[in-house]
């Protein structure tokens, strides 16, 4: 079994360390949707991340993280929201796993909190052992259920004493303390849990935490910060993975791998050279920035090129991109066992020439690149997420000959709404996981490895600079009553029904699940709109006795949600309507 698990071992790595293939840019075939069925195994999923769903912020013990100190800042996050309390996962353990059994999911995706379990985040400070107690509830709950966990070390929630004291990932000394968490998460969950990531898109933690300053910590280096911050967590992502290699894996047998998010750039022309390169600069500067480093043990040459002249023409005697030694990279290239893969939307990319002004260097501009869209790609939610299905089975693509065809588990993959009341009846969710889905089953039949699929996300959360504005869920949360009841969108049932396939058997089967699926909602829309209505009533019972309540509060507790609810109804007959006249 020993001698199994070792010739597995280095069968991973010669795939992670193959020499990469050239990519065709100029071959882009919208091809029409494939009926078919993913490989015998494939693992079908859901996920989540710990700030966005447990709250429990300040319970057990647990320490304060940069998003709770971020958040609580006025003005940082729309409508001044925090993830406090959240979809109150931390309370709901068994009631979430059975929801994911109702589902039937293979693999559950989450996070570990790093201040839950560390609250200062230094090992040696304290342990609180009501978070390990918390994890362990959780992950025997899905063992039970036979579900796979597939946990995340670091998905932003930074415990707040380290930004302070360091200044988080703009030390290197986060290495040898996320290394000390890391090997504490092995300790007390190795024996159950066998698939790891290391980092949850580490370019949102660089870019949006320490260069615009958009997400916690709020930090804005513009032209260095982002840079330096990428380059600690790189060395972080290695140093675990070494960790993991040389002390648990004999003994654990798991996995060790990276969470990493691309956007698909697609060349606005692919007959011209330079929006060729440029879309290729916009890919390498997102996914390959920390790809590359992992696989080949070395930034791409187009990041090392161009960030390095425009440091040279702004009169700075090195370049703003860090470098790594001869042994570090040595040391980096290869630590990947599998390749975590967060994908969304596509973007056509041309080239544009941006000054080398040292007052205005920043990741962006260095580039040298304009980002478009085109006007007839579906928005239904966030600003920046259009729904471009095609771009998926083209990054896949690029990954697989970029990096040697690397074992693929796609992390996040979904969409959101944007809009006042939340539509059960998520016709156009169905639309985009059954395009997107489709894409990858295409992607698998062109060669790539990808081994599983991860649905985001299970329950509507806090989003982060959005708070609830935005909704990605499969199951609809109601943060307005304090208990949090979770309510299934239309998407559940048909995901769930491609989970029972494992694909897309026949077009008629799939038109027929979408078809019930739009039907089990709309009763559930009458459940969630009774329950408002209750909830409306209770609501007035409430301010009338309080004569200080203001017209305005009146209006967000009584009035939206009468609205919401004849919106919900209405909505509901006018899709029970349209599919009588499909049929």
């Amino acid at each position: 079994m020993v001698l199994l698990c070792v010739v597995c071992h280095v069968f991973v790595l010669v795939l992670c360390l193959s020499s990469a293939e050239d990519f065709d840019w100029t071959k882009n075939s919208h091809s029409s949707f494939y009926y078919g069925t993913f490989p015998a195994g494939f693992s079908w999923g859901a996920g989540s991340s710990a700030y966005q769903t447990e709250g429990a912020w300040d319970k057990d013990g647990k320490g304060l993280s940069i998003w709770d100190v971020f958040s609580h800042k006025k003005g940082k996050i729309q409508q001044n929201d925090t993830g406090d309390s959240s979809c109150e996962g931390y309370h709901k353990v068994k009631d979430d796993v059975s929801l994911m059994k109702e589902l039937k999911l293979n693999h559950y995706r989450f996070s570990i909190s790093w201040p839950r379990l560390i609250p200062t985040g230094i090992k040696s400070d304290h342990i609180n052992e009501k978070g390990i107690q918390y994890y362990d509830e959780l992950i025997n709950h899905l063992l039970e259920s036979k579900i796979t966990p597939i946990v995340t070390l670091y998905h932003w929630d930074l415990p707040q004493v380290l930004q302070e004291k360091y200044g988080g990932w703009q030390n290197i000394s986060m290495v040898n303390h996320f290394n000390e968490f890391a090997s504490l998460c092995f300790e007390k969950f190795g024996n159950r849990v066998k698939y790891w990531n290391t980092f949850n898109n580490p370019w949102s933690v660089a870019v949006e935490g320490y260069e615009t300053g958009e997400h916690a910590p709020g930090v804005r280096l513009r032209g260095t910060g982002a840079y330096r911050a990428a380059h600690h967590i790189i060395k972080a992502h290695a140093k675990v993975w070494h960790t993991y290699d040389t002390q648990w894996r004999g003994k654990q047998k798991g996995l060790v791998g990276i969470s990493l998010s691309g956007d698909w750039g697609e060349p606005v022309d692919i007959s011209n050279q330079k929006d060729i390169e440029a879309a290729e600069r916009y890919v390498q500067f997102y996914l390959g920035w920390f790809a590359t480093p992992i696989f080949h043990g070395d930034y791409p040459q187009v990041m090392k090129d161009f960030i390095g002249r425009k440091s040279n023409q702004q009169g700075l005697g090195t370049s703003r991109l860090p470098t790594f030694s001869p042994q570090e990279k040595s040391y980096i290239k290869g630590t990947c066992d599998f390749l975590g893969l967060g994908h969304f939307t596509t973007r056509y990319i041309t080239q544009k020439n941006n000054p080398s002004v040292r007052s205005s260097s920043s990741y962006f501009t260095d580039r040298d690149l304009a980002e478009l869209v085109d006007p007839r790609w579906p928005d239904p939610g966030s600003e920046w997420l259009y729904s471009v299905p095609w771009g998926f089975r083209r990054l896949l693509n690029f990954v697989k000959s970029q990096y040697g065809n690397p074992m693929i588990y796609v992390t996040e993959n979904g969409v959101s709404e944007k809009m006042l009341c939340t539509e059960l009846c998520d016709d156009w969710r169905i639309q985009y996981y059954k395009d997107y889905i489709n894409e990858m089953l295409k992607a698998i039949k062109d060669g790539v490895n990808v081994k599983g699929y991860t649905a985001w996300s299970l329950l509507d959360k806090f989003e982060w600079d959005e708070g609830y504005s935005e909704r990605f869920g499969l199951y609809y949360v109601d943060f307005r009553n304090k208990n949090k009841p979770r309510y299934p969108k239309a998407s559940v049932q048909f995901y769930k029904r491609v989970i029972s396939s494992n694909g897309f058997p026949n077009q008629r089967e799939v038109e027929n699940w979408r078809r019930k699926a739009v039907e089990t909602c709309s009763s559930s829309n009458q459940l969630l709109a009774a329950e408002e209505q209750r909830s409306s009533a209770a609501n007035i019972l409430r301010l009338i006795h309080d004569p200080l309540t203001s017209h305005m509060e009146m209006v967000t507790e009584i009035v939206v949600p009468t609205v919401c609810t004849l919106s919900i109804l209405l909505s509901a007959v006018f899709l029970m309507f349209l599919l009588r006249r499909r049929n």
